[in-house]
């Protein structure tokens, strides 16, 4: 009979202890719950604010800091949340920071490519719509995100290029001035007539305003080849006018050649055959 009356006694307290547990914590649970609930929305609403401002201002940097201020954020938010309930925040950070330590050194690369990005958007080699050769690809650059740069090749393929390899090898921006040098070589016979071949060259570039006056294009003999004599031209364009300009003058300069008497040597050879009795 005691030990009935000792047992209902013990389950008495433990409920009176749980009961006095939930009545003091499930305030600090629920405005904990509360707190989350409510700051995630505040967080994403300010990045949200914050990546449309940045857009128009800086469409490079905006994908990169408000990934990185939200994350931040929600970290923050997490140990405020975590002090609401009672736990002791400062063994909560530290096991945070342990945490990130050996996350750290599990993901070396990974940290090479945010130091990587960090070093892009401070040094701005390049930027959001640049063209830019890099890694063995060439392509438009759609966005700069913390470990990774993402551009668009003209054949429509999505390249994913981690930041440290990009700010830590050479790359070609394209993009990074006005104007451009369009470079091109046309052959001409040995029996044509130098002067006649550069007075057509000359006059399909000035026939074309996408060539600019200055710098002032040059027409000269670059060198005598095997077959041909051939003619260098150099002119300066609009940056987004090389390409379409060096097509067009590439079926111009045939036709104008054609039309003129001016042949365009290719590699010929001669086999003899010879009969061995």
């Amino acid at each position: 009979m005691d030990d009935l009356l000792g047992a209902d006694g013990k389950a008495s307290e433990l409920f009176e202890q749980a009961t006095a547990m939930v009545i003091s914590y499930a305030p600090k649970v629920l405005l904990a719950i509360v707190t989350l609930m409510v700051g995630l929305w505040l967080i994403n609403r300010f990045v949200s604010v914050l990546d449309k401002k940045l857009s128009a201002k800086d469409p490079t940097l905006n994908k990169f800091l408000c990934g990185l201020i939200g994350i931040a954020l929600k970290i923050m938010l997490l140990i405020s949340a975590a002090s609401m309930i009672g736990i002791a925040t400062t063994s909560f950070i530290a096991v945070i920071g342990a945490a990130g330590l050996a996350i750290g050194l599990a993901l070396q690369g990974s940290l090479a490519n945010f130091a990587g990005g960090v070093l892009i958007l401070i040094f701005k080699p390049f930027k959001v719509g640049d063209t830019i050769e890099a890694q063995g690809f060439l392509g438009s650059v759609i966005e700069i995100q913390i470990l990774y740069t993402i551009i668009n090749t003209f054949d429509n393929r999505r390249i994913v290029i981690p930041n440290g390899d990009l700010s830590n090898s050479s790359l070609i921006n394209m993009s990074a001035y006005d104007t451009r040098r369009c470079d091109m070589q046309f052959g001409i016979g040995y029996n044509d007539d130098i002067d006649q071949a550069k007075a057509i060259l000359k006059r399909l570039i000035e026939e074309d305003e996408r060539v600019l006056s200055s710098p002032e294009p040059m027409i000269v003999v670059g060198g005598l080849g095997d077959s041909s004599v051939d003619l260098k031209v150099r002119a300066w364009t609009e940056s987004g006018d090389l390409w379409p300009f060096y097509w067009d003058m590439q079926e111009r300069v045939k036709k104008a050649f054609d039309a003129e008497g001016i042949s365009i040597p290719f590699p010929q050879r001669a086999v003899h055959v010879y009969k061995v009795e």
